[in-house]
């Protein structure tokens, strides 16, 4: 067996272990970093597309545990906390885009995907700015390394500051910028924090329509922005599980099996990183996206503990 077979079958077999829900999301997400830095991935191209579709599928699967009134509740009682938060936050990175003179497609991506889903977000304002692959590349690869180290630390403050499930779903869900991110942070917090903040995540994430249409009339752009089909499976798995209660058996078993496969998504996620991806995001934006994630994350945790958000 030459080096690549065994690579190879290390790498499936680790992505299988991950599968199984015996490792954990943090653990899941550092192996594939482990992995793809010490021997790189072998399957490069084809992890980077399935990771985008296991996310998907995951978190169709999720909404099986969620109660569609709980979306409807969350959405109508959110409403002027998104459009001031997404508004504010953007805003925020403008200046701070001016102030590291970062190149102003890459800090309006950086702002747009703090603000609402990281990379959902990015992929759905790029072509409303025109912005260019390499400037694409590198608003993602700071989210993602942003999303990683979230994974990693959220869960500690939360404990230190005694959040609840709730309170910690909250943050998480309005700090974190990727939806995976989101729903790996709270299951390592709790089941109960697994549901709110997938469901304010993916409420968020609707706003994407109308703030790249914003967009589009300062940009003069023609191109439109539609809500990720994901987030429609998402709802329907949702309106399934609250009006076919009869049938919970099933659902809980699509929900179990959604979290398996979000394990085995942040091992490809982890997996993608490569040393290429790293050097090319340079200072400047990195320390801009930084310091806005930090900005916000500070300020909505602050709010939640002295329960001005609840």
């Amino acid at each position: 067996m030459t080096s690549q077979s065994i690579k190879q079958f290390s790498f499936i077999g680790l992505f299988v272990l991950c599968l199984t829900g015996f490792i954990g999301p943090a653990f899941s997400l550092l192996l594939g970093l482990a992995f793809t830095l010490i021997f790189t991935n072998p399957y490069l191209s084809l992890s980077n597309q399935a990771s985008k579709w296991l996310l998907k599928l995951a978190v169709i699967g999720l909404g099986f545990n969620v109660d569609f009134n709980d979306v409807l509740e969350v959405g109508r009682s959110s409403f002027v906390l998104t459009i001031v938060s997404i508004t504010a936050i953007i805003g925020l990175g403008e200046i701070l885009g001016q102030l590291f003179k970062v190149n102003k497609n890459t800090s309006v991506l950086l702002s747009f995907g703090t603000a609402i889903c990281g990379g959902s977000a990015i992929a759905a304002m790029a072509p409303v700015i025109k912005a260019k692959q390499h400037e694409i590349a590198v608003s993602l690869a700071i989210v993602f390394l942003l999303n990683g180290l979230a994974l990693l630390i959220f869960p500690a403050i939360g404990h230190y500051f005694q959040l609840t499930q709730e309170q910690f779903a909250i943050w998480a869900a309005l700090a974190i910028h990727d939806t995976s991110s989101v729903v790996a942070t709270a299951s390592s917090y709790g089941p109960i924090a697994v549901g709110i903040a997938t469901t304010i995540k993916l409420t968020r994430a609707m706003w994407i329509i109308p703030y790249t249409a914003l967009a589009g009339v300062f940009w003069k752009s023609e191109e439109k922005a539609s809500i990720p089909l994901f987030i429609v499976g998402f709802l329907l798995a949702a309106l399934i599980n609250t009006y076919l209660p009869e049938y919970s058996t099933y659902w809980q078993l699509g929900y179990a099996g959604a979290k398996h496969v979000l394990y085995a998504c942040l091992f490809l996620v982890g997996s993608s990183v490569s040393l290429a991806m790293l050097k090319q995001t340079g200072w400047r934006p990195l320390a801009m996206a930084a310091l806005l994630w930090g900005i916000v994350s500070s300020v909505i945790l602050l709010l939640i503990i002295d329960g001005v958000i609840n």
